[in-house]
């Protein structure tokens, strides 16, 4: 006990020098960020959790995570969660658009700052958050939509595509396919035969693939995938079929994540749309923004491309996801 006085005592008279205690207390006194991530079901989210954790530790911030295993509730509980602990920030990718008023009226009345990467909300309310950084997913399947048109645009006859979605009610899924959509309906002959969920993996992406083979089997032309696990679960049903992935079927996806261009350079996948995981940097640049009482833009959109197969071996080296 002694000693904690006498430690106590030099620190105060150091502290009365303008020496040690305000800069001890500062140290101690980290920025806590609670984030909620979607789950793990992607080489893409795989990346992006990666990319948040390592983040955090280079700025100093205390990283609160929780993993919600692609269920809503697991979310809400987190962010709950986050609300008691009192944390400084909290963060988080939505796995569905909807369903998110009460909780976030919640830390909007426990004065928690709230940001959204990846993944947006729809909300009447949008003071109940302050940005939401990632991807344009419309723009994404406008840009894969393009690429179709323009690749198809001397073929005569009817292209039928089948679809693999993303989660149901998820931003991206709805995004991309309505962007998609956008672009294609220009042109009549472009024709989507059947739509259905893989749920962002390679399983499910492998298991609808088979059963659109069984139901058009050489009728389709074009897979287009909501992002590059289920493409190349896909690749393996359409493989197993006894058809050519990128030469019999025409295959477009989204993520361009280094599984995607390895596929690209094996001649299996003829295009991958940019879609950068890599959010860390920025969103602890925008937690320490919101601490500082700096105003930040209502959307943050990251800068992406398009990688199409014949570029991949050359950009392969590049990618970092």
């Amino acid at each position: 006990m002694k000693l904690n006085r006498r430690t106590l005592n030099i620190a105060l008279a150091a502290a009365s020098l303008g020496g040690l205690l305000p800069a001890t207390a500062l140290a101690q006194k980290k920025i806590v960020l609670g984030f909620s991530q979607v789950g793990a079901e992607s080489e893409w989210r795989t990346a992006n959790t990666e990319s948040i954790k390592a983040s955090a530790k280079e700025a100093g911030i205390e990283l609160k995570f929780s993993d919600a295993q692609q269920k809503q509730e697991n979310q809400i509980k987190a962010i709950r969660s986050f609300i008691a602990q009192k944390v400084d920030v909290i963060a988080f990718s939505p796995v569905v658009e909807s369903g998110w008023e009460t909780v976030l009226r919640e830390a909007k009345a426990a004065k928690i700052p709230v940001v959204l990467t990846d993944r947006s909300v729809n909300t009447k309310d949008d003071s109940l958050y302050v940005t939401f950084m990632g991807s344009d997913f419309v723009e994404e399947g406008r840009k894969a939509g393009r690429w179709l048109v323009e690749k198809m645009k001397d073929q005569k006859g009817e292209v039928n595509i089948v679809e693999l979605q993303g989660t149901v009610g998820s931003a991206p899924a709805i995004d991309r396919k309505k962007g998609f959509e956008e672009i294609i309906k220009a042109d009549p002959k472009f024709k989507i035969l059947r739509s259905q969920t893989g749920d962002f993996t390679r399983a499910k992406g492998k298991e609808v693939m088979e059963a659109f083979l069984k139901a058009d089997g050489k009728k389709i032309n074009v897979l287009y995938a909501h992002n590059d696990d289920m493409a190349i679960g896909a690749i393996q049903a359409i493989e197993e079929a006894g058809l050519k992935p990128a030469k019999d079927i025409t295959i477009i996806s989204i993520d361009a994540v280094k599984g995607a261009f390895e596929a690209m350079i094996a001649g299996k996948l003829n295009v991958s749309v940019e879609c950068s995981p890599l959010l860390g940097p920025q969103l602890m640049s925008a937690v320490k923004d919101i601490k500082a009482g700096k105003q930040l833009p209502k959307r943050i959109v990251t800068e992406e491309t398009i990688f199409p197969m014949e570029v991949a071996a050359k950009e392969f080296p590049n990618r970092k996801y």
